[in-house]
């Protein structure tokens, strides 16, 4: 179970630590727009291939997911389009925001310190 809730009040007052853990389809849109704009097909798509199809968001999680980061303001709409000829108008594109960031970088911290914790207390397992 999650502990992420949508506070609009403390948006913008909370620490990036404040949103951990966070669920596995924000974290991973996350690291998806740390290297450039996306739309969402293309957010899906990324993260399917990243996870080796072990995490395929349906549209209700990938859609719902974007509009909690929207609200929280982890990532914002851009305004940038590509060509009208080289793309659907119809697509939105999104951007992390520096706070967006900052909430990335500390869930990679604290997933850090577990895998740390988690090969101290069962030593490390190499990959088959």
């Amino acid at each position: 179970m999650y502990r992420f809730v949508l506070d609009m009040t403390t948006r913008h007052q909370s620490a990036a630590e404040d949103l951990a853990p966070l669920p596995p389809v924000i974290f991973h849109i996350l690291l998806s727009l740390g290297m450039g704009e996306r739309h969402g097909y293309a957010l899906k798509r990324e993260i399917s291939l990243r996870t080796g199809g072990k995490l395929k968001p349906g549209p209700g999680a990938l859609y719902g997911s974007i509009g909690k980061m929207l609200e929280l303001g982890l990532i914002e709409e851009s305004d940038a389009r590509p060509d009208p000829h080289l793309d659907d108008e119809r697509r939105r594109y999104y951007r992390i925001t520096p706070y967006g960031r900052k909430v990335a970088q500390a869930e990679a911290a604290r997933m850090r310190e577990l895998v740390q914790l988690a090969a101290a207390r069962f030593g490390v397992l190499k990959h088959a």
